[in-house]
């Protein structure tokens, strides 16, 4: 009865998510540059500290994520947050996964993009579904266990983490590299679907520099264009561009691809240089995207990037030429495990999902869990607010009320002692 009631007040009354939502919403964790990290873990501090949680903050050290590239700025602070007087123990911990950087707003926006806007149901502002919603849905999930006396099956540790939205070194990847990471791991950076995940490719941010000599342009004497010296370049990774997508994953494609199998991919996503006409600008900075397949090695994939890059470098003037990843993501290969057919259940209970509208999907989109992986945690369920309408990452970013209402009413059932589930099939 505790957890039938839980339930019903998280329908009845979600006042409290939407302005805990609000509140986040307004602290601007934007990376670039990400210098809002620490007072976002003051403000989890604030709101869970009355539930009863204990707090440990962990810098990543700065050497790690450091690049010359010099868009992140301020303190790489993660907040761990522990139910007080819980004893470690791996079968008993539930790891929460958040990442609490957004993209920045950018332009285009009808609405504030650092306040949250209702209409209709939506909840707009940026971080809305991509992923401060999903952490003001774990916390009422947790708010609502401890108000009406619901048994836990799982011990709910909050991790709060830096840098997944871009930069060298995401936070939950220190906390798993330093051990830190006990038990099973949630990830909230997924979608609202009924989905089983089958993992995501790797990304890297590879920034490229070619310096030439400043000059001015009506009298270049000995000056050397760098953005003309960079074009060579350019041409090279744009004729590794089709090679690169020819290659095809054995993970299974979303059911949005109809049918169409996972491509790696390679973008020439960003160039800058120059200033004005009258100069020959000296730098010209090059930004290269490669996401990498499960199949695919990582050496294997910078020795080919560097290599059309020395194609492109022997036939180019450029005074220099240097480059340097400023991010990374692993990729994420089979994260299945126990603790799915629980989660399943859960999520088609909130979600009003049947068991057989779940399948198993993959993406060429990343993830900070492959780092997860790769210090030995395998199985990591996937849960989140993320749908293909609600402009994630783009102006205008949405979730729903009964979105929120949905992933807060499946984190308690997965965390619950009385939830019995039936196992829905996996596909």
């Amino acid at each position: 009865m505790s957890l039938e009631r839980a339930l019903a007040a998280i329908a009845a009354t979600p006042r409290q998510m939407i302005d805990d939502l609000a509140a986040m919403i307004a602290c601007d964790t934007s990376f670039p540059p990400g210098s809002g990290y620490a007072s976002f873990a003051e403000l989890m501090t604030t709101l869970l500290e009355p539930l009863d949680f204990a707090f440990e903050r962990v810098r990543v050290p700065e050497s790690l994520w450091r690049t010359r590239q010099g868009d992140a700025e301020g303190a790489r602070v993660n907040l761990i947050a522990r139910p007080v007087g819980a004893v470690p123990d791996p079968a008993r911990t539930c790891n929460l996964y958040f990442h609490t950087d957004t993209v920045p707003p950018g332009d285009g926006w009808t609405r504030p993009p650092l306040a949250l806007t209702q209409e209709s149901g939506r909840l707009y502002g940026r971080g809305s579904a991509d992923m401060k919603g999903s952490i003001a849905a774990a916390l009422m999930a947790v708010r609502s266990a401890r108000l009406h006396g619901v048994e836990l099956r799982f011990d709910p540790v909050f991790l709060l983490c830096t840098d997944e939205e871009g930069g060298l070194y995401p936070g939950i990847r220190y906390l798993a590299e330093q051990g830190r990471v006990e038990g099973h791991l949630l990830s909230y950076n997924g979608g609202a679907a009924p989905r089983i995940w089958g993992g995501c490719f790797g990304s890297i941010d590879l920034a490229i520099r070619v310096e030439g000599r400043g000059a001015h342009s009506g009298d270049p004497g000995d000056g050397v264009n760098a953005f003309e010296a960079a074009l060579p370049i350019v041409n090279a990774l744009h004729a590794l561009k089709p090679v690169v997508e020819a290659r095809v994953s054995a993970m299974p494609a979303p059911p949005h691809f109809k049918g169409e199998p996972l491509r790696s991919r390679l973008t020439l996503a960003a160039g800058h240089g120059g200033s004005k006409g009258s100069s020959l600008p000296a730098r010209f900075d090059l930004l290269v995207n490669r996401r990498y397949a499960p199949e695919e090695r990582f050496d294997d994939v910078m020795a080919e990037l560097e290599s059309a890059i020395a194609v492109g470098q022997r036939r180019s003037n450029a005074v220099n030429v240097s480059h340097e990843i400023i991010g990374h993501l692993a990729p994420v290969s089979d994260p299945g495990g126990p603790h799915w057919p629980r989660w399943q259940a859960a999520l088609a209970h909130g979600f009003g999902y049947a068991a057989d509208d779940f399948r198993r999907w993959g993406a060429s989109t990343s993830s900070d869990m492959g780092w997860v992986q790769q210090a030995g945690i395998q199985e990591i369920l996937l849960g989140g607010l993320s749908r293909p309408d609600n402009a994630t990452h783009a102006p205008d970013e949405f979730t729903t009320l009964d979105d929120l209402i949905a992933l807060a009413q499946a984190t308690l059932l997965y965390l619950a002692d009385d939830f019995q589930p039936s196992v829905p099939p996996a596909q």
